[in-house]
Formats: structure tokens, sequence, C-alpha cells
């Protein structure tokens, strides 16, 4: 089925996205009237240190209503490629940089009601190099060894969808093998 759209109107502009109502016509000439989070993409970034360990974020969400541990992510800024992104992201959120970044795959977060679609990152050959944080995020750096990880996502003790999907697009991934 292929879907025309015919309009759209923004409902509400924020910081991060913003939502269109969008007039569709279907192939059977039907119209129907969808509404779409409209996203600019993300990154997320799984960081292994040396030592075999990965580097997580605990943040409070409020939308979850609960602090959650995460690895780091981050929306693209106007203009920039993912990779950039995400080594922008890693330095903002954990204060390092990542000698080698290469990427695992890329998938939609939430197809059903939104654009944003996610660029997962491997990040290996940490060091320090930090950037400050954005003014809204209070973060804690988690430090887990790669071997736990999996088992953590399994006893749900890690309840993000983007992470959980990073850590399945490196599950075979050397040198990680999950």
């Amino acid at each position: 089925m292929t879907f025309e759209t015919i309009g759209k109107e923004t409902v509400f502009k924020g910081r991060a996205f913003s939502v269109e109502r969008q007039f569709v016509r279907k192939d059977d000439q039907s119209e129907t009237i969808f509404e779409v989070v409209v996203h600019p993409g993300a990154v997320t970034i799984l960081p292994l240190d040396a030592d075999g360990q990965i580097w997580f974020v605990r943040q409070y969400r409020y939308g979850a209503g609960q602090n959650l541990l995460e690895l780091p992510a981050g929306t693209l800024e106007n203009g920039e490629e993912p990779a950039q992104s995400a080594g922008r992201e890693i330095r903002e959120e954990i204060g390092m940089a990542a000698g080698k970044l290469e990427k695992l795959g890329e998938f939609f977060l939430a197809p059903g009601y939104s654009s944003e679609y996610m660029h997962v990152y491997l990040a290996t050959d940490l060091y320090p190099s930090p950037l400050e944080k954005d003014d809204d995020e209070f973060l804690e750096v988690v430090k887990i060894p790669a071997a736990r990880v999996i088992e953590m996502a399994r006893n749900g003790e890690i309840p993000d969808g983007k992470t959980l999907a990073a850590l399945l697009l490196a599950a075979n991934h050397p040198p990680l093998t999950l």
C-alpha cells in the first residue's frame, strides 16, 4: 500500500521535535489523517574501554518517571552528520572521546508515530576529552563489564529501547561477542 501526502500542518514545534498532522490519500483514494512526531534523527553510542567495560549513563527520564540506565545518545544538530554527533555526544555525556568510531547499524525508533531514525556506533580507544554537558542533563556515568550487560538486559535492568537495540546490533561484533 502506498500513501500520498496531500497536506501537512504543524500543531506543535518544540526544541527537539515537532508534531505534524498529515493529510494522506491511500491507494483506494480514501483519505485519512496521521499525527507524526517529526524528529531530525539521533545517535546511540556503545563506548567500550580497554578493560572490556561498557560505559552507560543513568539519568532521570521525565516521560518514564524514573532513572534509566542507557547508552550515551543524543539528537542530531542541524546539518550534523551522525558520526560527528556520536563523537560530540560521548564527549558531552561521559567525558571521553573515541579513537575509533564504527557504525553498527541504524533503525527507526518508533515508526508507528515518529520519523526518528537512530544511528548506532561502537566507540573504542577511549581517551579523556570532556565537553560541557547540556543544561538539562544530569548524568551519572556507570561502567559495566560487557559480560554482565546482556544478563542485565534480560533481567529488565536496562528497559531503554534504543540501548537494547544497540546491544543487539553489537552482540556478535568483535571485540564484544556479548
